[in-house]
């Protein structure tokens, strides 16, 4: 491997290869499912942006926030983390509870649109049978505290281990409801408008991958949500056979499409750093010492 710049992870990282994985699609919108949750941090999103109109996009510019801070040059990088601080300075909401005004960029919000993430993609890909050990799991939680730092929290007031994503959760657990903004964001991912050509598209692949998002919350998301939680233990077996199918696509393939940072990385730094999950199996030692956002 050539010494070029590795990124803020580098690809030894837990990071490096699960956020290459197919199901991260998934794992994305089951983050927005959860972070709807939140009146104060839906309301931000509603109030700023045209999410009924391009939640697409507000979709795309997520995956690629998350395949530039994993995969680009650190300078790459800490310029987008700078931008999007930059913005979220600026943007206010007006709380739906008490009608005051805020800004989107409090400390709390961050957290819990960041910890929303975080336990996305680990619960999505462990669930649909990417190999990670719970060590591993541990430190994929701890590198993500450098994501954190990157939209303006401080990497120690971030979970860093999965024990302390579940307290989290649960501490913030009394502030969420399924207020009138989370039903619109429920309506659109359950049946997004599109184009005529692409309604069979929708029933076809969209609908599912919306089902099995929405199936593989946490129960006490479906009960806010108001529809009854299906056993985890069949949500389990779909997300395994999605999983399985959608790994068979070659990753030659799978790496061509937008955003294109993974191709980037490897034309970087070479063929060594190709993502794979067996990668995490043959070095199952590379996680001994601390993560990189404990620097």
């Amino acid at each position: 491997m050539s010494e070029a710049d590795p990124g803020l992870f580098g690809p030894r990282s837990v990071t490096w290869q699960m956020h290459a994985d197919p199901m991260m699609w998934v794992a994305g919108v089951r983050a927005l499912y959860l972070q709807a949750l939140h009146p104060r941090a839906v309301r931000g999103v509603m109030e700023n942006s045209d999410f009924r109109k391009d939640a697409w996009g507000r979709l795309m510019r997520t995956a690629d926030f998350v395949g530039t801070v994993t995969y680009a040059r650190t300078t790459d990088a800490e310029r987008y983390g700078a931008r999007v601080r930059k913005i979220h300075r600026l943007l206010k909401a007006t709380d739906p509870r008490t009608s005051a005004t805020y800004g989107i960029d409090e400390p709390a919000l961050l957290l819990w649109v960041h910890c929303a993430e975080a336990d996305s993609y680990l619960q999505v890909l462990r669930r649909s049978g990417f190999p990670l050990t719970d060590t591993q799991a541990d430190h994929y939680v701890d590198e993500q505290r450098e994501a954190a730092r990157l939209v303006g929290l401080a990497p120690s007031g971030v979970p860093a281990t999965t024990a302390a994503l579940e307290a989290y959760f649960a501490r913030v657990r009394p502030e969420l409801a399924a207020g009138p903004d989370a039903r619109d964001v429920d309506d659109f991912l359950r049946e997004p408008p599109v184009p005529f050509p692409l309604i069979p598209a929708r029933a076809l692949l969209w609908r599912r991958v919306a089902a099995l998002a929405y199936d593989s919350l946490p129960a006490y998301a479906h009960e806010l949500y108001g529809r009854p939680a299906p056993p985890p233990a069949a949500v389990d077996r779909r997300l395994r056979a999605a999983g399985t199918a959608l790994r068979c696509i070659p990753a030659r393939l799978r790496r061509r499409l937008p955003p294109g940072h993974v191709a980037e990385a490897m034309a970087r730094l070479g063929p060594g750093s190709r993502p794979s999950p067996y990668e995490l199996r043959r070095q199952a030692a590379i996680l001994d010492g601390p993560g990189r956002a404990q620097r």
